[in-house]
C-alpha cells in the first residue's frame, strides 16, 4: 500500500527525510510535489499507479488546475480504501481517511506550527513528537477543520428470507474479491479457517494462478488445515515453518514496522510478518480474511453477551479495527512492499453485513454457531469440513500459544515488572510479555510521552505484579 507524507508549508527537504522512512511501502517510485506553499510526498508499490499531473485525487493538484474538493458523499461511497492528501490554491490542504481506517494516516504539528502528516509514525518522529491518529471517516481542511463524513452505526435489519440474504451476501463478497483482481496471478493468506478459505474459494475461479501462504511452528493446526484447503482448490501453496529462535530474531523488526507494543497485537503479527516476507518472493498483492469475525460474530466472548447487545458490540468491534487488526495487516504487508486486500471490509459488503440480524450471525439453536449466516452463504463453495470448522485464536492456530509469554517470564523479574510497568504517559503495561515488547519499542522510538495514537486490545489479560 502506498505511503504519503507532507507538511502544510514549503519544506521539500524535510518531507524527503520523512518519506525516506516509508520507502518500504513502495519500491516502484518516490516523488515530492510542491503546490501553493504545501509540500506532499508519496511512495508507491508496483501494484499502484504512479501519481501524475492528472491523478489529482491521489496526491496533489500540482499542475495549476483546481478541481473541487471531494465532498462527504464522494468520500463515503469511494469503493477502495484511501488515505488522501490533496493541495488546492489558495494554500488549502485536504486530508481524508476511509470510513474503517483501512489505510493508515497520522498527523501532528511541528514546533513552528505547520501541520504535518504521514502514513506511519516513524516518518512524523523525524520532525515532531506531537502525533495523533487521523480518525477514520474524517476529512480535514484548513478552512473547516476536522469534519466527520462517516460514523459507525447500527442500521435497520434486513427482512428478506434467510436464503436470499445468504445469496446476496455471497454475491457481494465475490464482487469485492473481483474488484481487486487486476492480473491473472495473485496471492492470499490461508490459515485453513472459514474466513481465509472463503476468500481463496471465491478468488480461485477468476485467477490463472493463486499462491496461498500459511505460517506456523512445526505441527501447527493452521499448516495442516491450510494444506487441505490448498489441495482442494489447487493453489500453489507455500508453508512457512518457523521456530522460536526465528520468532525472537524477527521480533524487533516486527515491532518497528507495527509501531506498537500491545501484547496481543504483536503476538498475532509475527507470523503475518514472516509469511509476508516469504510471499514477497512470489507476488506483490495478497488477500486477507480480516474483518469477518467483527462483522459476523466470530469471537467466543460474544456468546456470553445478551442478544440485545450483540449488534451494538459488532459495530463497536468493526469500528476498533483501524488501530489494531487492520494495523497488523497493513504493516506486515507494507514492510515487504506488498499490498494486502481485505474483501470482507469492502464498503458494499460492510453496508450489507451490518443490516443482517445479529440472530443470524450468532445462531443459538441446539448449539451456538458463530458466523452462521456467512457459513450459509458459502454452502456449496467450501468443503463441509472447512465450512463448519470452529474458530481458534490466531496464535493458537500457528502453534505459538504462550511461547512468548513464557519467554518474557524468563527474561523479566517480578521486581522489574513492578518497577517498569507504569509508563510516563499514565498507561500501565498488562503483562511481562507487553513489557518485553515495550522495551524493544522504546529502543526504536524512544520514551514517548504521547501515545494516544496507539490502539490497545480491549479486554487484554492482566498480570498481577
Amino acid at each position: 500500500m502506498a505511503g504519503i507524507a507532507g507538511i502544510d508549508g514549503k519544506k521539500p527537504k524535510t518531507v524527503t527525510r520523512m518519506l525516506e522512512q516509508l520507502t518500504h511501502r513502495g519500491g516502484a517510485g518516490f516523488k515530492i510535489i510542491e503546490y501553493d506553499g504545501i509540500t506532499l510526498g508519496a511512495v508507491w508499490p508496483e501494484t499502484q499507479i504512479a501519481p501524475t499531473p492528472r491523478t489529482l485525487r491521489r496526491q496533489a493538484a500540482w499542475d495549476g488546475t483546481q478541481p473541487p474538493l471531494p465532498d462527504p458523499e464522494y468520500l463515503e461511497q469511494k469503493a477502495t480504501p484511501f488515505a488522501l492528501a490533496m493541495a488546492q490554491a489558495p494554500n488549502n490542504l485536504l486530508l481524508a481517511r476511509d470510513p474503517l481506517g483501512i489505510c493508515p494516516l497520522y498527523y501532528g504539528r511541528m514546533k513552528t506550527g505547520e501541520l504535518c502528516f504521514a502514513s506511519e509514525i516513524k516518518a512524523l518522529l523525524e520532525i515532531t513528537q506531537d502525533i495523533h491518529e487521523f480518525p477514520p471517516g474524517t476529512w480535514y481542511t484548513q478552512d473547516s477543520g476536522f469534519q466527520t463524513f462517516s460514523t459507525p452505526e447500527t442500521p435497520s435489519t434486513l427482512s428478506e428470507q434467510t436464503s436470499k440474504i445468504a445469496s446476496a451476501l455471497r454475491l457481494r463478497l465475490e464482487h469485492a474479491v473481483c474488484r481487486h483482481i487486476k492480473d491473472e496471478e495473485m496471492g492470499s493468506w490461508l490459515s485453513g479457517g472459514l474466513d481465509s478459505s472463503a476468500i481463496v474459494a471465491l478468488a480461485r475461479p477468476h485467477l490463472r494462478t493463486l499462491h496461498t501462504f500459511a505460517a506456523g511452528l512445526s505441527g501447527a493446526p493452521d499448516l495442516q488445515y491450510a494444506q487441505e484447503v490448498a489441495d482442494y482448490f489447487k493453489t500453489i501453496h507455500h508453508a512457512v515453518v518457523v521456530t522460536l529462535q526465528q520468532i525472537l530474531a524477527v521480533l524487533p523488526a516486527v515491532i518497528y514496522h507495527l509501531e506498537s507494543f500491545d501484547a496481543l497485537l504483536v503476538r498475532s503479527s509475527i507470523t503475518n510478518y514472516l509469511v509476508a516476507q516469504y510471499a514477497a518472493n512470489y507476488t506483490n498483492a495478497a488477500f486477507s480474511g480480516e474483518g469477518a469475525d467483527e462483522l459476523f460474530a466470530g469471537y467466543s466472548y460474544l456468546r456470553d453477551l445478551p442478544p440485545s447487545q450483540l449488534g451494538h458490540e459488532l459495530v463497536e468491534l468493526t469500528g476498533r479495527l483501524h488501530n489494531t487488526a487492520l494495523q497488523r495487516v497493513d504493516r506486515s504487508a507494507a514492510a515487504h512492499g506488498l499490498v494486502a486486500y481485505v474483501p470482507f471490509l469492502d464498503p458494499e459488503v460492510v453496508a450489507y453485513a451490518v443490516r443482517i440480524s445479529p440472530h443470524l450471525k450468532l445462531r443459538r439453536d441446539d448449539a451456538i454457531t458463530e458466523k452462521w449466516i456467512l457459513r450459509q452463504a458459502l454452502v456449496g463453495v467450501l468443503p463441509e469440513a472447512v465450512l463448519w470448522r470452529r474458530k481458534t485464536k490466531f496464535w493458537q492456530g500457528t502453534g505459538m500459544d504462550d511461547l512468548l509469554a513464557q519467554h518474557a517470564e524468563q527474561q523479566i523479574s517480578d521486581a522489574d515488572f513492578r518497577r517498569e510497568r507504569q509508563l510516563t504517559n499514565g498507561w500501565e503495561l498488562n503483562t511481562k510479555e507487553e513489557l518485553l515488547y515495550y522495551r524493544i519499542f522504546r529502543e526504536h522510538f524512544g520514551e514517548l510521552t504521547r501515545l494516544a495514537w496507539m490502539g490497545r486490545t480491549k479486554g487484554a489479560p492482566r498480570q498481577a505484579a
